[in-house]
C-alpha cells in the first residue's frame, strides 16, 4: 500500500514539473510571438520613394521626404532615448535639448539606419549614431543652434551631410532656417516669416549637403532653428562625414593643442579665403573642433 501511495506522489509531482515546464515553454514562445509581431509592425522597406522627396533649396542642397518613419517608428525612437534617460538618472539624467545618442545594437534601429543610407547614398560607416533631442517651449525672439551642442562634437573629418528626423509634430515654431541660402529670403532667415513647408512634421525628414560635390565647403549651409513656443518637439539628428568614422580614433583637441588639419583639401581651402568665409567649420567655435586649423594659422 506504501508502495503505491508512494507512486501516485511521484506521478504527481512529474505532472506537475511536466505541466510547469510546458507553461515556461509556452510563456517563451508567446513572448517570442509577440515580439515577432511587433517587428512585424513596422515598415522595413529599404526602397526610397521618390514621390516623396521634395528639393527644397540649391544653395544650399536641401531636400525633404514626407512621411520618412511610420508613427510607429517615431515613437519607438523615442522609447529608446526615454530608456537611455532613465539609466542615466543616477548621473542627473538627460537634460532638455541634449542628445541621447541612439549607439546600441537594435534591430529596428538597424533597419531604420539603413533606409538612411539608401536615402541619401551615404555610407553608414561614415556617420556617428542616431541623436534623438527633445525640445520644449523656448524663448521667443531669438533664433537657436539647430543642434544645441552643449559639449563639443567629435569629429573624424569634415560633415557632409545632415539629417532631421521629426519624431513628433511641433505645434508652432521649431523649423530649421538657412540664412544664408541663395537667392536669400526672408522665409529662410525670419522666424515669424518662415517657409511652413519645414514646420516640423512626425515622421518626416530633411536632408542638408555641408559641402559642394567638389568636397568644398558650403557656406550656405549654416543653418539655425526656430524657438519652439508650444507644444514639444522630439526629433534624431544623424551626422554623415567626407571619410569613414574610427571610432577608437576620433579627432579631438589634446591637451598638447597639436595643431593639425583634418582634410587634405584644407591648404587649398584657405588659398581660395575659406578661413574668412567659412571661419566655424573652418578654424572653429566652442561647439565645433575647426577642420583646418593649421592651414588657417589659428594654432
Amino acid at each position: 500500500m506504501a508502495s503505491i501511495s508512494l507512486l501516485l506522489t511521484l506521478f504527481v509531482f512529474s505532472v506537475i514539473g511536466t505541466s510547469s515546464s510546458e507553461s515556461r515553454k509556452e510563456l517563451r514562445n508567446k513572448q517570442e510571438t509577440a515580439l515577432q509581431t511587433l517587428e512585424h509592425s513596422f515598415h522595413y522597406s529599404n526602397r526610397i520613394n521618390p514621390s516623396r522627396v521634395v528639393q527644397i533649396s540649391w544653395q544650399p542642397r536641401v531636400f525633404l521626404y514626407r512621411g520618412f518613419l511610420s508613427d510607429k517608428e517615431c515613437d519607438y525612437l523615442v522609447s529608446l532615448a526615454y530608456a537611455l534617460k532613465e539609466e542615466s538618472t543616477e548621473n542627473g539624467g538627460l537634460s532638455e535639448g541634449v542628445g541621447a545618442s541612439l549607439d546600441m545594437d537594435d534591430g529596428i534601429l538597424a533597419r531604420i539606419e539603413e533606409r538612411l543610407s539608401a536615402w541619401t547614398f551615404l555610407p553608414k560607416e561614415n556617420s556617428k549614431p542616431l541623436q534623438v533631442v527633445h525640445y520644449g517651449p523656448e524663448q521667443n525672439g531669438r533664433n537657436l543652434d539647430y543642434f544645441t551642442n552643449k559639449t563639443k562634437l567629435e569629429l573624424s573629418g569634415p560633415l557632409m551631410a545632415t539629417v532631421v528626423l521629426y519624431l513628433s509634430n511641433a505645434t508652432q515654431g521649431g523649423q530649421i532656417l538657412f540664412p544664408e541660402s541663395v537667392p536669400r529670403s526672408s522665409s529662410w532667415s525670419n522666424c515669424s516669416n518662415s517657409s511652413k513647408i519645414l514646420q516640423p512634421v512626425k515622421g518626416n525628414a530633411v536632408l542638408f549637403f555641408s559641402l559642394h560635390p567638389s568636397a568644398s565647403p558650403d557656406q550656405s549651409s549654416f543653418h539655425a532653428r526656430c524657438p519652439v513656443l508650444e507644444g514639444d518637439m522630439w526629433s534624431a539628428t544623424k551626422y554623415f562625414y567626407a571619410r569613414p568614422i574610427n571610432k577608437g580614433n576620433v579627432s579631438v583637441i589634446s591637451d598638447g593643442g597639436d595643431c593639425t588639419d583634418e582634410d587634405d583639401n584644407c591648404h587649398a581651402w584657405a588659398a581660395i579665403g575659406e578661413c574668412q568665409r567659412n571661419p566655424v567649420f573652418m578654424i572653429g567655435s566652442p561647439d565645433y573642433y575647426g577642420t583646418c586649423r593649421k592651414s588657417c594659422n589659428a594654432c
